[in-house]
């Protein structure tokens, strides 16, 4: 390789490695399932319509290359419209959900300072699409709201600079972006390192919270927006409840009319 190309490259590294960008500690908060011993299995019910079966499939088997969760695919048999949470578990449904302005939404409910369950929903009406309607978008956004789940954020949220490798990096070319990488899984095992007396992977009435119905599709109804990438891309809601009780959503934007959504939302 010669000089010239060498420092190319050399810069490129530096650029990403202080890309503001980029956060090398990507938990969206102290929140985690409660568990007495690593690794846990965490059940996420299929409401799909077969279509949609292979890419939960794939996200399941990604994440569970992690050395501290496993995830299981169960069947539920939820109305995919309504795709009710299941106490101790996630929900992954996909259906015409009309034009809200997301493409996919990762919604979860704290109760004690832990996730006590979760909600992941594919619009079909934006992924019916040419644009969206590609094995690349289904796989990163699939991925993604699964991994907002265990409490990861995402690691990058700038559209236009280089792909990282991972679903949890937004982009506007997904082709890199559709599985985990390393840094996710180094993430959960921080996110999980310690471990707790109780657990919420459980269906028990001592972990219900008390906004077990407050699952929307209305962003009227996510409450207070406490974080939006710059590009509005992407956001999260926190609809707090009180006594330790909140859902939060987790906002995959689809297009420029959602982002000035998002902003009047914001104002």
């Amino acid at each position: 390789m010669n000089t010239s190309l060498r420092v190319v490259g050399l810069l490129s590294a530096v650029i990403l490695l202080f890309s503001p960008f980029a956060f090398a500690d990507h938990a969206w908060g102290s929140y985690h399932w409660a568990r007495t011993a690593n690794p846990f299995t965490l059940k996420m019910g299929d409401n799909l319509t077969s279509n949609w079966d292979p890419y939960l499939a794939t996200a399941a088997a990604d994440w569970s290359v992690s050395t501290v969760l496993d995830v299981t695919v169960v069947a539920s048999g939820k109305n995919a419209k309504t795709c009710r949470p299941t106490l101790g578990r996630g929900e992954v449904c996909n259906a015409k959900y009309g034009s809200t302005g997301w493409i996919g939404i990762a919604q979860i409910w704290i109760s004690g300072g832990h996730i006590a369950q979760g909600v992941v929903k594919m619009n079909d009406t934006y992924f019916s699409k040419a644009f969206y309607n590609t094995p690349a978008w289904k796989n990163l956004v699939m991925c993604q709201e699964i991994g907002h789940l265990f409490g990861l954020n995402h690691q990058d949220e700038s559209t236009t600079n280089v792909n990282l490798g991972t679903c949890m990096d937004y982009t506007n070319s997904p082709t890199t972006n559709q599985h985990p990488n390393q840094h996710d899984y180094d993430m959960l095992e921080t996110i999980y390192a310690h471990l707790d007396t109780t657990t919420t992977l459980q269906q028990s009435s001592a972990n219900k919270p008390q906004a077990a119905g407050a699952e929307s599709d209305d962003p009227r109804e996510w409450g207070r927006e406490i974080r939006r990438s710059s590009d509005g891309r992407a956001s999260l809601f926190e609809r707090d409840f009180g006594n330790g009780e909140k859902v939060f959503t987790h906002v995959f934007w689809a297009d420029e009319g959602a982002r000035s959504l998002s902003g009047r939302l914001r104002e």
